[in-house]
């Protein structure tokens, strides 16, 4: 908000200077309004000067003094404006115009922080994507906050989101659990030399076969089955066991405030021929070749660092080929922007999918899709990590951490580091109400605010609604203006985080934000024998509390009133 403002400046004062002959670069560089480390600094830089001065054939600070002078005050905007090394300029911004900006951040209510960078274009984020074959595990949990959050973060900066799951409901796994399901029906245990080797162990495995014996019907995303019941049927088995795994991961993303715009189900792309007609396509372009039975495409020819089998020689595909046709399939869709968000362990095909899709030759640029990978999850409790779960047996579901520390504090949690770094979630922290646990102490900072808005209403105060700005001149304590530059913040964070697809700003936003708040209110009185001043305060804690609630909401996470 105050840096766009700020842009616009200089760039009228770069128009004003062109006109006066003072300037006579034509191709101007792009205005990027900057942060400076030190507030000693200022309250944002710009480097155009130093872009510029080549050009102008004039030192840096030249071309900055010409800038500064074009740009006076700003109209109010700026207290002052100063060169700094080689030639960045440095901003103040006066207390007026960050005392004023509180009536720009009412008028935009539950809008603030929104922005319009994306343009409205369109783009496709797909996200959790698991193999139905168990309930969702932690690592999933950590992808679900990611994408999940990713896609608010996007559609708040004005893009048109599609958020989409694509499930792996064909090959090997499939058939591990459609046995197992099997196994249970027949009244086989684990431990009976009968068991497929492979197959799933978990207690859930008994909830399918139980619900198959009883004809139960399943509704699941987007699909319909009714269960035949009998136990030598493998493929109703196999039908029935995904849908009932599917309908229950839709249950646990319910549970996490995750819903999907699409389901893609990669045994469609088979169905519809979608895979094959992407074989024929490679072939055709002459990407392939046959070596020892097997179909091979040459991704070295696109950056890989040898080729890779597309074709075994049992006839089965490898798992990056249907890859390749759903992604195919996105781009005719018209996602010409695409984001996967997926786990690390993913890392390997990304440019085995790209190959394909460059081998196509339908006009696919590179470097597309874009990913986003994320580390694993490790779930600590008194000190010990924990490893297993009593439904799932070999791993911690992320329904186990939701029951155990509330949704809130699980996507917190999930978010709070940057995606591609390692995550220790420590169960005890996430359950303490004590500033240590981060998600309390930025939701008791907006319920601190509602309590304060109860106790100035007994004693018959109320936050004025769009007051005038001479009673806003009041707010000139330290801390008073550090809270509105903050919540300032808000708009640039979000674009920050859209562009360089790190959720995790946001929740290191709202920390320092929270931490403004209990800084102004442990320093300055808010209800006090000076109404008007009383006034201002609350008015100032009203928009902090909008500004909580508001960045909270794109999190997915709830702003209490009371704790």
């Amino acid at each position: 908000m105050m840096r766009n403002r700020i842009a616009e400046l200089v760039q009228s004062s770069l128009h004003a200077a062109l006109s006066a002959q003072e300037l006579c670069t034509t191709q101007l560089p792009a205005v990027i309004i900057g942060t400076p480390a030190s507030p000693e600094h200022g309250d944002f830089s710009c480097n155009i000067a130093m872009q510029m001065a080549k050009g102008e054939r004039k030192a840096p600070r030249q071309v900055a003094e010409i800038l500064i002078r074009r740009l006076g005050n700003g109209n109010g905007l700026l207290k002052k404006t100063e060169i700094a090394g080689p030639g960045f300029i440095n901003f103040f911004v006066s207390a007026g115009a960050w005392q004023a900006s509180l009536l720009e951040i009412e008028s935009q209510g539950d809008a603030f922080g929104r922005t319009s960078s994306g343009g409205g274009k369109k783009v496709q984020v797909e996200f959790v994507s698991a193999n139905p074959t168990g309930p969702l595990h932690i690592g999933h949990g950590r992808g679900a906050a990611i994408g999940d959050t990713l896609c608010r973060i996007l559609d708040a900066s004005g893009w048109d989101v599609t958020r989409e799951f694509y499930y792996n409901d064909a090959g090997a796994q499939i058939s591990n659990l459609a046995l197992s399901v099997q196994s249970r029906c027949l009244g086989i245990e684990p431990d009976d030399p009968r068991w497929p080797a492979d197959g799933y162990q978990g207690e859930y495995i008994k909830d399918v076969a139980r619900a198959y014996l009883a004809r139960e019907t399943v509704e699941a995303s987007d699909q319909h089955t009714v269960a035949a019941g009998d136990p030598n049927d493998l493929d109703a088995i196999r039908g029935f066991a995904v849908a009932w795994l599917r309908r229950e991961q839709d249950l646990d993303l319910a549970a996490f405030d995750v819903r999907f715009d699409v389901y893609t189900l990669e045994s469609g792309l088979y169905t519809e021929g979608r895979v094959e007609a992407v074989v024929g396509k490679l072939i055709a372009n002459g990407h392939t070749y046959e070596q020892d039975g097997a179909l091979w495409l040459k991704t070295t020819d696109f950056g890989d660092d040898k080729d890779r089998v597309m074709r075994k020689a049992d006839g089965g595909y490898t798992y990056f080929v249907p890859d390749v046709a759903y992604h195919q399939a996105k781009w005719e869709r018209g996602f010409t922007r695409v984001i996967n968000e997926q786990g690390a362990d993913h890392h390997s095909t990304i440019t085995r999918v790209r190959a394909g899709l460059q081998a196509l030759d339908i006009g696919i640029p590179k470097g597309w899709p874009e990913y986003v990978l994320h580390q694993m999850v490790t779930v600590m409790r008194g000190g010990e990590e924990v490893k297993i779960s009593k439904r799932a047996g070999s791993y911690v579901t992320l329904r186990d951490l939701i029951d155990e520390v509330g949704r809130d504090a699980t996507r917190f949690f999930f978010i709070m580091r940057k995606p591609d770094a390692q995550l220790v979630f420590d169960i005890d922290l996430a359950k303490q109400q004590t500033n240590e646990n981060p998600v309390y102490y930025v939701q008791y900072a907006h319920a601190r605010i509602c309590s304060i808005f109860e106790n100035a209403a007994e004693k018959g105060f109320r936050a004025p609604v769009n007051p005038a700005a001479s009673d806003l001149e009041l707010l000139t304590t330290a801390e008073e203006l550090q809270l509105i530059k903050m919540m300032n913040a808000l708009p640039d964070t979000i674009d920050d985080c859209a562009v360089h697809f790190e959720p995790h700003r946001l929740t290191y936003y709202l920390t320092e934000l929270a931490g403004c708040f209990h800084s102004f209110y442990n320093k300055n009185r808010v209800i006090s024998d000076d109404a008007v001043l009383t006034s201002a305060r609350l008015y100032l804690l009203k928009r902090t509390a909008q500004t909580l609630r508001n960045a909270l909401a794109i999190l997915g996470i709830s702003a209490p009133e009371r704790m």
